[in-house]
């Protein structure tokens, strides 16, 4: 008799991986390709032809320049490593009792982080300027910033730790302004401070600007 052949499952992890793959070696090309060319000189076609891709997979992929410029930003804003830093900093100020421990974890994770997205947040700000698309993205990073900074706020309100007088949305604007490109513009990129130093700096201004004196 002849064996009856069963149907084989198809396996589609290989293709995952493939296109995972894929995925990553476009961002790779299209952050050089923009931190090098600019926003609006980079074009779609010229991003695939070095990733070795089509222009039609990259928009089917990311929709154009402007997703494409959203995937970077938000696999910079994870910072370095396998665990995301929104993460890290979640898990770090659970662990702590002592404020000023949370804080200076704060500071070297705001360093971490500022190090990484920088070059792309002033790639989005030059970009703002002309391009309606740009303003609109770089405003929805703003605002999702500040909400991660009242998230951040609203636990020191619950713990305790704020200082008499200073409310919620204080505490929101201080940690909102230490975590703002333009300081680390400023004090890193101009002014050239290591890394530790820009850490401290933070460190310093959180606990100066929200615990008790």
């Amino acid at each position: 008799m002849t064996p009856v052949k069963t149907p084989r499952s198809y396996d589609a992890r290989g293709r995952r991986a493939g296109a995972a793959r894929n995925r990553e070696a476009v961002l790779d090309v299209a952050e050089r390709q923009f931190l090098s060319h600019g926003y609006a000189r980079t074009t779609v076609a010229a991003i695939a032809s070095e990733a070795g891709v089509s222009a039609e997979l990259v928009y089917k992929t990311f929709g154009g320049k402007g997703g494409l410029v959203q995937a970077i930003y938000d696999r910079r804003l994870a910072g370095v490593g396998p665990i995301p830093a929104y993460q890290r900093s979640d898990e770090m100020r659970e662990r702590q009792s002592d404020p000023a421990d949370i804080f200076k974890g704060w500071g070297r994770l705001t360093a971490e982080v500022a190090e990484t997205v920088t070059p792309i947040r002033l790639l989005l700000r030059t970009a703002a300027a002309t391009d309606p698309d740009m303003a609109q993205l770089l405003a929805r990073f703003e605002d999702e910033r500040l909400d991660r900074m009242r998230h951040h706020a609203q636990f020191l309100a619950e713990r305790g730790f704020l200082r008499s007088g200073v409310d919620v949305e204080t505490a929101t604007d201080v940690l909102w302004a230490c975590s703002s490109v333009e300081l680390y513009e400023l004090l890193v990129l101009q002014r050239q401070w290591p890394p530790d130093r820009f850490a401290a700096f933070i460190t310093d201004m959180m606990r100066a600007g929200l615990l008790p004196r």
